[in-house]
């Protein structure tokens, strides 16, 4: 009887916690507060940043790009919301973009704006208009509250989704750890997995509409996700064992998406 009452209020829990997204329109998990997580990430960014090597924006050029190229997106972003209506859904946000020394090819977005590029990711992008592609598709995972997401379902994994907020307000490692992984800094197949996977895919509809917004040509991601496959060697494991579209699912949809895209192109300068 007591496991029946409790798998009742799980499920009461976890249908409370589903609501729609203002911007990919679909149903999504979310039991924690947006807020709680965006003081997160304010401290473990600048955790982070202290014990990194952070590419000072007064002496190098990629840095001013990767700063020129996150504010132009987040100005983007703010007009086309206020114009939607929608502004709260930035409520809270400090956008911060730092290029960070590290030959891995890899970029992220905490909540809040709080968003990292890593110079190994460089060589891949080769111009602006792909950097651009790329951090729009981080930003777009932080807007769609993607981390949120994540972090809904491995903590209703672990506590039957329970006492949630008392989870992160306490920090724990555990939950920290949790949170790091949310938003792919630092599962299971059938679950975790596909989902993310549908993640992906909406970084990359969104994200790239993001980039259009801001003056850079969305055309420019399919070559950039071409340099990306052939970057990777080939040494992936299947689809359905990976938290990303295989390269090709990647390409294929990302045809659609630049043409969803282009109505949204206003070069910069016009």
């Amino acid at each position: 009887m007591k496991k029946i009452i409790s798998s009742l209020a799980i499920i009461t829990v976890l249908l409370a916690g589903c609501a729609k997204n203002q911007i990919t329109g679909r149903s999504q998990l979310k039991l924690l507060p947006e807020k709680e997580l965006q003081a997160m990430a304010t401290q473990q960014y600048q955790q982070f940043l202290a014990e990194s090597k952070v590419v000072s924006v007064s002496v190098n050029k990629d840095a001013e790009m990767v700063r020129r190229v996150g504010t132009r997106i987040a100005n983007a972003i703010t007009n086309y919301l206020k114009e939607q209506g929608k502004p709260e859904i930035l409520e809270g946000y400090k956008w911060e973009f730092n290029l960070v020394d590290n030959k891995e090819v890899n970029a992220w977005c905490m909540p809040g704006g709080k968003v990292v590029v890593y110079t190994g990711l460089l060589p891949v992008t080769q111009n602006e208009a792909a950097l651009a592609v790329v951090m729009g598709h981080e930003i777009a995972h932080a807007i769609a509250l993607h981390g949120n997401e994540r972090m809904s379902q491995g903590l209703a994994q672990q506590l039957g989704g329970v006492a949630l907020s008392v989870a992160v307000a306490n920090k724990s490692a555990e939950t920290q750890n949790l949170f790091m992984n949310a938003y792919g800094i630092g599962t299971t197949v059938g679950g975790t997995l596909p989902f993310s996977r549908k993640q992906e895919l909406e970084a990359d509809q969104f994200g790239l509409r993001f980039a259009a917004m801001a003056g850079y040509n969305p055309q420019e991601a399919i070559p950039f996700w071409q340099r990306m496959a052939q970057a990777s060697g080939g040494q992936k494991p299947p689809e359905i064992l990976s938290t990303h579209p295989s390269d090709q699912t990647r390409i294929t949809k990302m045809q659609q998406y630049v043409k969803e895209a282009m109505p949204y192109y206003k070069p910069i300068g016009k």
